[in-house]
């Protein structure tokens, strides 16, 4: 198996993102919906959220629960809040997946997953969303990925539109390996679990990979210490589905998405200090990242 290419900026220029006419719209920039968050991290959603928009998503849709409608309102006066059912807890019911259903068909890219605590029920909601899906890609992160698991026939069924964004743990769990099984090897149960799936693998890391459903493989080593923080995986998550919401190839908005999400921490670093910048200003900084390398 050929080794990984490095993700800088002369690929990610070769690896152009969908064009955009001077006088496009919105519309013309796709649709999000993000179902995530829940009763004990409800804030995962705008993280996600936000990033989608601040890497140049069109439209943002999101679901929640009556008890947290509202408030995701306020927090994102620009998306539009889809009301689902939700657990007695909080978190969302799988059975949202059948309220959601409509909205699919449009959409371009769904993120399920972020801030999510119940691996059972998220999984359930996940898996059900990708039945119902007509054509739009998939992000799954955090419980909705290790719910699902690794013998998904709805993942499998998507046909390469599925990106995952394990860390280590995340990988162990989806694999039935030890985590340090895992970080023995990164990229080689990285690429195992990415044919099994036929999915993207984005293997979170000090050396992120991100690995196509065929076994090629690209690395980023450009690691900042301060994105392992609270919510970094969640702005992540946002940026790759919001990419793929603008129509770029599933193993193309992962490149991309990492490449971005580093460059964010890189540009807090230089202007925050090396540790202690937070995830909510890491969209911020998402903007001038693109400008950069589309520049």
């Amino acid at each position: 198996m050929s080794t990984p290419t490095g993700i800088d900026l002369a690929l990610l220029r070769s690896l152009a993102l969908p064009s955009l006419a001077g006088d496009s719209d919105k519309d013309a920039r796709g649709r999000m919906l993000v179902v995530a968050g829940g009763a004990e991290v409800p804030g995962a959603a705008v993280l996600t959220g936000v990033a989608s928009l601040r890497v140049g998503a069109g439209k943002l849709q999101m679901a929640a629960t009556a008890a947290y409608a509202s408030p995701l309102a306020f927090a994102v006066p620009e998306s539009r809040v889809i009301t689902v059912a939700g657990l007695p807890n909080g978190d969302m019911a799988a059975s949202a997946a059948d309220e959601l259903a409509p909205v699919l068909r449009r959409t371009d890219a769904v993120v399920v997953g972020p801030g999510m605590m119940d691996e059972l029920c998220a999984g359930e909601l996940a898996s059900r969303l990708m039945a119902a899906a007509s054509g739009c890609g998939f992000v799954l992160d955090a419980a909705a990925m290790t719910g699902v698991g690794s013998v998904s026939a709805a993942a499998r069924s998507l046909g390469g539109r599925l990106i995952l964004t394990p860390h280590a743990g995340e990988m162990a769990a989806l694999t039935g390996k030890s985590k340090d099984q895992v970080q023995a090897d990164p990229l080689g149960v990285a690429r195992d679990l990415a044919a099994s799936l036929q999915a993207v693998v984005v293997m979170k890391g000090a050396d992120s990979f991100v690995i196509s459903p065929d076994g090629r493989a690209w690395i980023h080593r450009d690691g900042v210490v301060g994105l392992g923080t609270s919510g970094s995986g969640d702005v992540l998550a946002g940026v790759i589905a919001g990419l793929l919401a603008r129509g770029a190839a599933p193993t193309t908005a992962a490149i991309w998405g990492v490449f971005l999400h580093g460059r964010a921490g890189a540009r807090l670093s230089e202007r925050v200090g090396r540790l202690g910048f937070l995830a909510r200003e890491l969209p911020g900084e998402i903007p001038r990242a693109l400008a950069e390398v589309e520049g």
